[in-house]
């Protein structure tokens, strides 16, 4: 029993008591530690680090009524434009710049040689027309027996083109080119009635040269005549009437040969 005291006692050798358990733990004595004293004794009096109930914002009461809570947020007059209803936006054609009524205007007033024309409504860039006179054009030859689509788009974008370059030469107020495409495509209706005849009978015969220089004459001239309405060239539409010629002069060669 002996030799085991002196293993329990040599064991490990620490300074540690019993005593040592009344100080306080980690540094901190029983006056600096205040959760060791007991209940009752602990000073409330002391601030925490809470605020006070002086120092909190007062909660605003709810002014509105029940289901119908106020409305704190506005749309802008850019959110609330794209709000409205379908009903208030304009027609699709109107949006990509096909106007039937200005379409049948036109072509009544190429139609009508000694109609006065509207500048106005001849000054807008309006394809749709041209297109559609171009294709009929196209397929009158094709019943023909002659496949003349690229020479008709060929000539045509040429044509424009020293239209354009011309009439920028002679006018005061210029003219786009889409402007100048319009006119000159509207004003091919009558060379779809000369191609619509050589469908029919042959075209270089007598009565076909005296046909063909009258579908000329009559292209040219419309096309003149609204040129110079719609650009307030008074006076020179025999100068613009000539090129106008010139240019449906090689449609009717396609025509009738």
């Amino acid at each position: 029993m002996s030799g085991f005291d002196n293993f329990n006692t040599d064991f490990y050798q620490s300074s540690y008591s019993v005593d040592d358990q009344n100080q306080g733990g980690y540094g901190y004595s029983n006056s600096e530690n205040p959760y060791n004293k007991p209940y009752g004794q602990y000073d409330y009096s002391q601030p925490m680090g809470y605020p006070s109930p002086g120092m909190m914002q007062p909660q605003q009461p709810y002014t509105g009524q029940i289901f119908q809570p106020t409305q704190t947020y506005s749309p802008s007059a850019s959110q609330s434009m794209y709000s409205n209803s379908f009903d208030d936006e304009p027609p699709l054609l109107e949006e990509l710049g096909i106007n039937f009524d200005h379409i049948w205007q036109k072509t009544l007033t190429v139609l009508h040689p000694l109609k006065a024309a509207d500048g106005s409504i001849m000054n807008e860039t309006d394809l749709a027309g041209p297109m559609v006179f171009c294709l009929a054009f196209g397929a009158t030859l094709l019943l023909s027996g002659k496949i003349q689509f690229g020479y008709v788009y060929g000539i045509s974008a040429i044509g424009c083109l020293a239209m354009y370059c011309l009439l920028n030469l002679m006018s005061m107020t210029g003219v786009s080119f889409g402007c100048v495409a319009s006119v000159l495509g509207y004003c091919l209706l009558p060379m779809i009635i000369l191609s619509s005849f050589g469908v029919v009978f042959s075209l270089q015969g007598m009565m076909g040269i005296i046909l063909t220089a009258t579908i000329i004459g009559w292209c040219s001239f419309s096309a003149s005549k609204i040129f110079i309405s719609a650009l307030a060239m008074d006076g020179q539409q025999l100068l613009v009437a000539y090129p106008c010629a010139l240019l449906y002069g090689v449609f009717a060669l396609i025509s009738v040969f």
